[in-house]
């Protein structure tokens, strides 16, 4: 009868796991649940971690090393809590003389079931004093105060049913202290830590109720300027390209280009040469001239087939890139190719083949625009749905306990490794390395900002829900649970099925929130 031991603190140190079954955080929702759309992308982390008493079990050989029920004990034990930082509560328990010396008998009866002593039959009686010989009184000790901690620990935990979070039990005494301490006849006293179930508390009280916040909009999803991008778009798509031949390069172009670019220093013999600058048959459409570096269009205008042209420009400070914004760039460029486009006539002869169903320009023109409508407005609301999320982070303090933080942290680790798995075949050497202790440490160490913020979030989004007591309908809950399900076994995936249920509760709740919150919310919006 052997506990899982780990090192804590420097010492070797009991740890009951209360759901050594329990599946992979990482696995507990599908990369894309069918439905769930609002809240996906900023959903909270799962909170619903409690211990029960109930599912508490001990890792051991023994036929009763796990039991679905709390043991009945001859006496009561006292246990003492203290507070501790990080949302952590010390338990000191006090086990009686009576229910040790009853974990002590009944550990004699498993021995006597299983040993098997030269002269007796197996599971007839043996003598205590010749069964602990043959056994090894040192080996009856420690199985005594095993069975100790395993009976006890679900009594001293009952207090804190609903409140301490699984997987974060730990025994702080460590094992050889039990055993220098264990004397037949008399009392045995041991400390657990446990994580708690973080309080919100929000700065100020209800601040949730008269939230204001501004949401920037990219002037990129305006609906009528996207709608006017598409039909250029289909409409282009109908035309043809004609070689150029008597003329430079105007805006509504195609052009093949060869560019590279170089630093400009002043001292020139440390020129360097811009390798992401550098593209061999780069097709150019003119009318996308703004996604290129500033000026690059102006400085090609005219420029004719099997021509070089060289420029000089700068990197603004907003470009992607960060290593290039405010670079003085020397450019050289090739016209390769040069195209026009011999587009037919815009009119409503052309309806059924920019959009199959149409049969007037005019018809068009309104689906484009109803579609990029309808996505403008999901662009809009997440945007609120972040700013309103990011604000609320503001609004509350959350004492994380460690455990928390880690499970969300391994969450958005696995879902990011899903996403890599789907992209981009992984051998085993590959996935094995990145599911590593290693991997998993830097990422929990270079996002734990990003991570605590995601918990507060999750935090505040339940503790709206309880104040302000919204519900979601039962036929919602079945409905997206099976869709969960169902997208796991597509992609062959293990589950839980009550963790499911758990964690598209959460995200229903926090569908619901948002809803609420963007009713109640004075909202901004500012293009950019």
């Amino acid at each position: 009868m052997e506990l899982c031991l780990t090192a804590i603190n420097g010492g070797s140190t009991a740890v009951l796991n209360s759901n050594p079954s329990r599946s992979s955080p990482s696995l507990l929702l599908p990369k894309n649940p069918s439905s769930l759309q609002l809240y996906t992308s900023r959903r909270p982390p799962s909170l619903s971690r409690q211990f029960h008493p109930l599912q508490f079990a001990v890792s051991s050989s023994s036929s009763t090393a796990t039991t679905s029920e709390i043991d009945q004990l001859p006496a009561d034990i006292s246990v003492t809590e203290t507070q501790q930082p990080n949302s952590r509560v010390k338990l000191s328990i006090q086990v009686p003389p009576e229910v040790c010396d009853d974990c002590y008998k009944k550990v004699i009866v498993e021995f006597t079931k299983q040993a098997k002593v030269p002269g007796f039959r197996p599971g007839k009686r043996v003598p205590e004093s010749i069964l602990v010989s043959y056994v090894g009184k040192k080996s009856v000790d420690k199985a005594a105060i095993e069975s100790i901690l395993r009976r006890t620990l679900p009594h001293a935990m009952s207090s804190m049913t609903g409140t301490a979070l699984t997987d974060s039990v730990s025994i702080l005494t460590k094992f050889s202290e039990l055993e220098q301490a264990y004397s037949s006849g008399t009392s045995l006293r041991y400390d657990v830590i446990v994580d708690v179930a973080p309080e919100v508390k929000w700065i100020p009280e209800n601040g949730y109720k008269n939230l204001k916040v501004a949401v920037e909009i990219d002037s990129d999803i305006d609906a009528q300027k996207v709608s006017e991008q598409e039909l250029r778009r289909r409409h282009k798509s109908l035309g043809a390209l004609r070689i150029v031949t008597d003329r430079g390069l105007q805006v509504g172009d195609l052009v093949v280009l060869d560019i590279s670019a170089t630093t400009i220093n002043q001292d020139e013999s440390n020129v360097q040469n811009i390798p992401s600058a550098e593209s061999k048959g780069y097709h150019f459409d003119t009318e996308d001239g703004d996604e290129l570096i500033p000026g690059f269009l102006d400085s090609i205008i005219g420029i004719q087939r099997g021509e070089t042209k060289s420029f000089p420009l700068v990197f603004p400070e907003s470009w992607a890139q960060e290593n290039l914004r405010g670079i003085h760039a020397q450019f050289n460029v090739e016209c390769k190719e040069l195209f026009y486009r011999d587009l037919p006539e815009l009119d409503d002869s052309l309806a059924p083949k920019l959009l199959p169903g149409c049969t007037t320009l005019e018809q068009v023109k309104e689906s484009l625009l109803q579609k990029c409508q309808e996505v403008e407005q999901t662009a809009r609301e997440q945007a609120a749905d972040n700013a309103i999320l990011d604000q609320l982070c503001k609004m509350v303090e959350v004492d994380i306990p460690q455990s928390l933080f880690e499970e969300q942290g391994r969450q958005l680790y696995g879902g990011k490794l899903l996403e890599i798995q789907a992209n981009v075949k992984l051998n085993e050497e590959q996935l094995a390395t990145l599911s590593g202790k290693k991997a998993v440490d830097e990422y929990l160490l270079h996002q734990k900002e990003n991570i605590m913020n995601m918990i507060k979030q999750g935090m505040a989004v339940g503790d709206i829900f309880k104040r302000e007591k919204l519900q979601f309908s039962t036929d919602d809950l079945v409905k997206e649970v099976e869709n969960s399900i169902a997208e796991f076994k597509r992609q062959k995936q293990d589950y839980d099925e009550e963790r499911v249920k758990g964690q598209v509760q959460e995200i229903l709740e926090g569908a619901k929130v948002l809803e609420w919150l963007r009713e109640h919310t004075e909202i901004q919006y500012i293009t950019r």
